[in-house]
């Protein structure tokens, strides 16, 4: 289970606490996640297929779209195919190397993911606030720059917090309190002190979270003072329709992440913890394209193209 290190058993592995014991349920939670992941692959490859064939969707707030699709293709695969895993084998191990790996790109994925809101809020504010100059600000070059540096800064703000987290050393205690490698629960096993890779996660998250999350809702706050100028009902339901799915996967995200991380570790329940990221790391990926396929006319046009070229 792990080597002697000075008398102190060093971890080689990590448990995870799987979402049940009893193998009666094991097997329908199997069935009913490997659903929910086909659904989701299904769901954002053709959100992604539909953009790429469609010239009319060649823009922006499509490009951006793709982004997303892509981010929730990439986030509950993290996740998800270990899970199954063991659910079926009902073994809950996960190798030293491999719970690395799960939490670097899982909150590489996320820190992505809240960036890249942020971004769609604001192409959404100068499509709402500055319509007639709207395709020379948001010009090919700056969706490009943007996008790659949401990529960036999400998979450098993961290896900052993955290497304060695996360099604190673990011994004996090795069974984690949630289905996946995250940060807080991989922490909690840690036998010296947490306190600084604490603050990184705090400081930084804070920063950078904050931050995005600020220029999503100063975005919108602009967007609605906006919408609510426009004299007639249909200019403004016109309007609101084209930010209305944005606005409805930034509460859904923003709902479940903050719970999960913007609390103090006294406070955390491992049952409720795992309910709360199931959510947000497996079920909003799999609504994403079902709110903006449902909501947004262009992409109910370009699904149906797609179905029926004819």
């Amino acid at each position: 289970m792990g080597r002697q290190v000075e008398n102190v058993t060093a971890v080689t592995e990590f448990i995870l606490t799987g979402l049940s014991d009893l193998p009666a349920i094991r097997f329908s939670l199997f069935v009913a996640f490997l659903l929910i992941y086909l659904v989701t692959l299904l769901g954002n490859g053709t959100i992604l297929l539909a953009i790429g064939t469609n010239s009319q969707l060649h823009n922006p707030m499509y490009f951006f779209l793709s982004n997303l699709s892509l981010l929730d293709i990439f986030c509950p695969t993290a996740t998800v195919p270990k899970m199954l895993e063991n659910l079926l084998t009902e073994n809950s191990s996960i190798s030293f190397a491999g719970c690395v790996l799960q939490l670097y790109f899982l909150v590489a994925l996320a820190g992505t993911e809240v960036f890249l809101l942020a971004v769609m809020a604001y192409d959404r504010y100068v499509a709402v606030c500055n319509p007639l100059r709207y395709t020379v600000i948001m010009n090919k070059k700056l969706c490009l720059q943007m996008a790659s540096g949401t990529w960036v800064t999400g998979f450098l703000n993961s290896l900052l917090h993955t290497v304060m987290t695996f360099t604190l050393p673990y011994c004996q205690v090795n069974k984690v309190n949630q289905y996946y490698c995250d940060i807080p629960p991989v922490l909690a096993l840690a036998c010296a002190s947490t306190y600084a890779a604490e603050m990184v996660v705090l400081i930084f998250g804070g920063i950078f979270g904050v931050g995005a999350f600020l220029v999503t809702l100063i975005s919108y706050v602009h967007i609605i003072s906006s919408i609510l100028r426009i004299r007639s009902a249909e200019g403004k339901r016109k309007a609101f329709s084209t930010c209305a799915s944005h606005l409805i996967v930034v509460c859904l995200f923003y709902g479940t992440t903050i719970f999960t991380y913007a609390r103090p570790s006294s406070s955390h329940h491992p049952d409720q913890d795992r309910l709360v990221s199931m959510l947000y790391g497996v079920i909003t990926p799999m609504l994403n394209p079902l709110i903006y396929s449902l909501r947004n006319k262009e992409v109910k046009g370009a699904l149906k193209k797609l179905i029926n070229p004819k």
